[in-house]
């Protein structure tokens, strides 16, 4: 039960973290939504959505599931807020994803200094370290209505953006649909254990 409620934990942190650093970036972008809505807050309690958040994620832990799936409420954004809409929506799609990989850094070098000498700690740092990893990798596929998709419709012309936007009714079947199929094994585990290698390597 310890180790289920410390996975929980690190990995509700991080995705707090996540969810905080699109408001904020989108705040320094000109877009005061998340913060007058209240959600500009590290307070976990202000992030919790009760399915992706609490019910999905034990019930993976319990599964024994090799993957901890799950979300935060997401932090909302006027993108016609921003200073510069469609430049500045890449900025605040990347800032949730960046914040994740900053987070793994500060892990990674934290171990390297030698806080590693206790095993519940060496333990916590790895997994902190993965957990993030996994969790920007994820966010980064251009599926609506991951972060990677923002990335993406800030890059392409306005009709495929728009075509793109389209899709984000059905993104979270089309999302399940390519879980079923090994997209965490196909795609974001070989790509966070590239990542993950390097940190290793700091």
């Amino acid at each position: 039960m310890m180790g289920i409620a410390l996975s929980l934990a690190i990995f509700f942190f991080a995705v707090v973290i996540h969810e905080f650093a699109h408001g904020f970036v989108a705040l320094k972008l000109g877009d005061t939504t998340a913060q007058r809505a209240g959600r500009l807050t590290l307070n976990p309690l202000s992030h919790i959505d009760p399915f992706g958040t609490i019910l999905l994620p034990v019930m993976l832990v319990m599964m024994n599931s090799p993957v901890l799936f799950g979300w935060a409420k997401p932090i909302p954004v006027n993108f016609a807020g921003l200073k510069n809409p469609k430049k500045d929506m890449i900025w605040v799609g990347l800032a949730g994803p960046l914040a994740n990989l900053a987070c793994a850094l500060v892990a990674a070098i934290l171990f390297k200094l030698g806080l590693k000498d206790s095993q519940l700690l060496t333990a916590l740092l790895q997994y902190f370290m993965v957990i993030n990893v996994v969790l920007a990798v994820f966010n980064l596929i251009p599926i609506p209505p991951l972060d990677g998709s923002r990335v993406l419709m800030g890059l392409l012309p306005r009709p495929s953006a728009q075509q793109l936007a389209a899709v984000e009714p059905y993104g979270f079947i089309l999302l399940f649909a390519l879980l079923y199929m090994g997209l965490f094994d196909k795609i974001v585990w070989p790509v966070a254990n590239y990542i993950l290698f390097y940190l290793t390597k700091i």
